[in-house]
């Protein structure tokens, strides 16, 4: 069997590794969106909008809440139609990335295109090849918002390798250089704010302790972090 064909079988059994249900938008949630994507990609509901690795559809569901009319999810897990909500099931693609992109008309554009906890899966060669075919639709002043595991934090690496699908492990500073290979330009990296108002207080707390009493201690402390990509001007 080859590589690819071992990847597909393996990737056969991940709706009983994710344990797909149908997801619910909590205000919480809603707020943490807010904050760790909406105001840092200065978003407007007048935008258009694309999720890869859209999963069950929880984004899907904030940005239908959120006002924007024109957004597309797409995962390739054609179980995942079975759960997408129904007020957002209209605008699932159960397809491939690749597929997706090669029957994108060539003028199509969105302003920002969303990547929570996708890179990973890619060797980091394949993820900057989809980036360089991503820019094709992005208009000059568009985004690329992904998430991905902090193997820079000892935090972080129970995500990365909690999922034997990840093929790449991302630093902020690998980030970086993933997006000059690229032919972007990495605006902003910043950690991800979650937990209990309690968690939010102390975490700081112990990670500004720990920064004292370490050689090195990490650009960013939280299991995850963001970035925030744009096409350099003579990409």
């Amino acid at each position: 069997m080859s590589d690819l064909g071992k990847r597909a079988e393996f990737y056969a059994s991940y709706e009983g590794f994710k344990s797909y249900s149908v997801p619910q938008l909590k205000a919480k949630q809603a707020r943490l969106f807010d904050r760790q994507f909406w105001q840092p990609a200065d978003c407007k509901d007048t935008m258009s909008m694309l999720e890869l690795g859209c999963g069950t559809g929880l984004f899907l569901s904030y940005l239908d809440q959120k006002g924007v009319r024109d957004f597309i999810g797409v995962d390739a897990d054609p179980a995942l139609a079975d759960v997408i909500p129904e007020s957002v099931s209209d605008r699932f693609k159960a397809t491939s990335i690749d597929e997706f992109i090669e029957g994108l008309e060539k003028d199509r554009r969105f302003d920002r295109i969303i990547m929570w906890d996708v890179l990973e899966h890619f060797e980091p060669t394949d993820g900057a090849a989809l980036l360089r075919r991503l820019c094709q639709h992005l208009p000059d002043d568009g985004l690329i918002a992904v998430k991905v595991p902090n193997v820079g934090s000892p935090w972080g690496l129970a995500f990365q390798y909690g999922d034997l699908t990840h093929l790449a492990a991302y630093t902020p500073s690998s980030m970086r250089q993933l997006a000059i290979a690229s032919g972007y330009d990495c605006v902003a990296c910043y950690g991800e704010v979650s937990g209990t108002p309690r968690r939010r207080l102390t975490d700081p707390m112990v990670h500004w302790f720990l920064s004292k009493m370490l050689m090195r201690s990490p650009e960013i402390w939280s299991a995850n972090f963001f970035a925030l990509l744009r096409p350099r001007a003579e990409a």
